[in-house]
């Protein structure tokens, strides 16, 4: 039997990228969603592009959350999503930190962003192709992470780093830059 062809994804980070930055977000009742990103899911996944969400979770390490709020808090965000046609195929989550952890999630992690563990594991399990997808973030870390991963491109959402990011990627001004770009590379 041979094995199904791998796919390519769009990873997207969630805090900055899905949804407006709030400060440890765990309750539906504080998400903004950031301008464009319904428009470009839907042309990613018309595209053929899975959608993975890769998120650091800091609030989870810190104990200002549960892993079961963030997950009833993605539940939503799947649901309202969907309300527009969009599927979120999987999502990945890292919920320590190596020094503001509390407990058993004070520890450094592969899948903590700028690892590339998430992006690692989701090409394992649900078959990415990581030479042939793509990565939105909005922090340094997700760039560094989507390098390691070999990623073939990586783009850097402006507005939260004040300085510039090493490694391979774009800086663009909106989603919709990353959306077009994603036409023009079809």
């Amino acid at each position: 039997m041979t094995s199904p062809a791998k796919v390519r994804a769009l990873f997207l980070d969630r805090d900055g990228v899905i949804n407006h930055e709030v400060g440890y977000l765990y309750r539906p009742e504080d998400v903004r969603w950031v301008e464009g990103i319904v428009p470009l899911c839907r042309t990613a996944q018309t595209l053929g592009y899975k959608l993975i969400v890769v998120t650091n979770q800091s609030g989870i390490a810190r104990g200002y959350y549960t892993p079961l709020q963030f997950e009833d808090l993605m539940t939503w965000m799947r649901a309202e999503l969907a309300r527009d046609g969009i599927t979120l195929n999987a999502v990945y989550h890292c919920p320590y930190h190596p020094v503001h952890g509390v407990g058993e999630y004070k520890r450094e992690h592969e899948d903590r962003k700028p690892g590339a563990g998430m992006l690692r594991r989701a090409s394992s399990e649900e078959w990415v192709d990581l030479s042939q997808s793509v990565l939105v973030g909005d922090r340094c870390s997700d760039i560094a992470a989507a390098n390691a991963a070999g990623l073939k491109q990586a783009f850097l959402l402006r507005g939260t780093e004040n300085a510039p990011c090493d490694g391979l990627h774009q800086v663009v001004e909106s989603l919709a830059e990353v959306e077009q770009w994603l036409i023009d590379q079809a």
